[in-house]
């Protein structure tokens, strides 16, 4: 697999160690091999992904992760997993930010170690590459339920657990 990481923000100095085992895990928990995709990653602050969210969200606001898949692969029924995505087409499953002060915001409220919260959040995002979404509730049961199973298989536990 391949993570294009770029560092804005020199606190995110370990993104891609945190990023890459996280991404291989959900690819492989769908049964997709890593090696066949890429994924561009930027680690930046709350001021430039205040700037993205409000560019492509209408949000001028802060969050802590945005994605941007390479194509639209959503699934039409509520609650169903999309289509995969095929290696030959397109290696490129798309685009993530990752700002570290909302992070390490609520990894500070929420009791957890950042760099779980940082894999949790890398999960997320990978799932949004790939067609998975929250806007639905029976969609956001599978998704939570996705990451649930992918973050166990990581030795992390539950991140919903106690919200």
């Amino acid at each position: 697999m391949t993570i294009d990481c770029l560092i804005e923000d020199p606190r995110w100095s370990d993104l891609s160690a945190i990023a890459e085992p996280a991404a291989q895990a959900t690819l492989r928990h769908l049964g997709l091999d890593p090696e066949d995709w890429e994924i561009s990653l930027l680690g930046c602050d709350d001021a430039r992904i205040a700037v993205l969210n409000a560019d492509f969200r209408d949000k001028p606001s802060p969050t802590n992760v945005l994605s941007w898949p390479s194509e639209e692969r959503g699934a039409d029924q509520a609650g169903a997993s999309p289509d995969l995505p095929e290696p030959d087409f397109d290696p490129e499953l798309g685009d993530i930010a990752i700002a570290y002060d909302t992070c390490a915001r609520e990894a500070e409220e929420q009791g957890k170690p950042m760099q779980d919260h940082v894999t949790h959040l890398i999960v997320h995002a990978v799932l949004h590459l790939l067609g998975y979404d929250h806007v639905r509730d029976a969609d956001a049961t599978l998704m939570e339920g996705l990451e649930v199973e992918i973050l166990g298989k990581m030795g992390l536990p539950d991140p919903y657990r106690n919200q």
